[in-house]
Parts: structure tokens; C-alpha cells; sequence
């Protein structure tokens, strides 16, 4: 399958995922090349919580993304008032979310994320979107 319709069909999943979670989601197909403007892969929200979501998904490790991606998706969140969020998920894995400042950034300036790095830091989609023991507990 060519990686771009893999890319496709993970973002569907995570809308689908996101919105039976209680969210309004939008998806931006082709997001990086059917538009001049940088706009992130998924925009979710539930009233209480919005995001700006960059999706990437990877059977290898480790996943990687340009620091004009994570600087495009910072700008696009605080213009549109939603938190940024980089979402990565491994082949056989769930989805885990990352603030962008918990990434590792090479010495390329580009930013990682390892699979160890994401299942044992990530946020989960539980707790992003509120429904962890965690997320009870704090009250968010």
C-alpha cells in the first residue's frame, strides 16, 4: 500500500476514534499539498478542549517530523486557539499524543519520537480526551 494512503486511512482512523470519543472532528485530506497554507492533519474539539493534531504513523522506528511541520502546526494552534498536539502511532499500537516542546528535536532540527518513547510518555487518547481515572481525578 503506497505510504500515503496508509497516512490517509490512519488519519480516518483517528477521526473516527476522536469523534466516537464525543468530539467534532474535521480532517484536512492532503493537508500538506492541497493547500499553499500549513493546516494540520485533524482539527477536533468538544467544547471544553480543542486541537490542532499532526498525525504521523510509521512500522518503523522511529517517527520523524520537520521542524517546519512543528512550527507550522505551533502557529496554526495559537492563531486558532487550540492546543497543538503531534500524534504518532506504530504498527500494532494505539494513538499517542505529544505536546510539541516533549519532543526530542535532532541536532537537524527536525523532531522524534521513538515507539519506547511513546508508550511509556505518551498521553493516550483516553486521557487527551478526558476520559482516564487521571483525567477524573485532576478534574480535566
Amino acid at each position: 500500500m503506497a505510504a500515503n494512503r496508509k497516512g490517509d486511512r490512519r488519519e480516518r482512523e483517528l477521526v473516527n476514534e476522536l469523534d466516537a470519543a464525543g468530539f467534532a472532528v474535521m480532517r484536512a485530506p492532503a493537508s500538506g499539498s492541497a493547500t499553499e497554507r500549513d493546516l494540520p492533519d485533524v482539527l477536533a474539539g468538544d467544547g471544553d478542549r480543542f486541537y490542532a493534531i499532526e498525525a504521523k504513523s510509521s512500522a518503523g522506528d522511529p517517527i520523524y517530523l520537520s521542524g517546519e511541520e512543528v512550527e507550522a502546526l505551533i502557529y496554526f494552534a495559537r492563531n486558532f486557539g487550540a492546543k497543538a498536539r503531534i500524534a504518532v502511532r506504530f504498527d500494532r499500537e494505539d494513538w499517542y499524543f505529544f505536546h510539541p516542546g516533549d519532543l526530542h528535536v535532532t541536532d537537524g532540527g527536525n523532531y522524534r519520537v521513538k515507539k519506547g518513547t511513546a508508550l511509556a510518555e505518551g498521553t493516550d487518547l483516553d486521557e487527551l480526551v478526558g476520559h482516564s481515572s487521571q483525567a477524573r481525578l485532576d478534574g480535566s
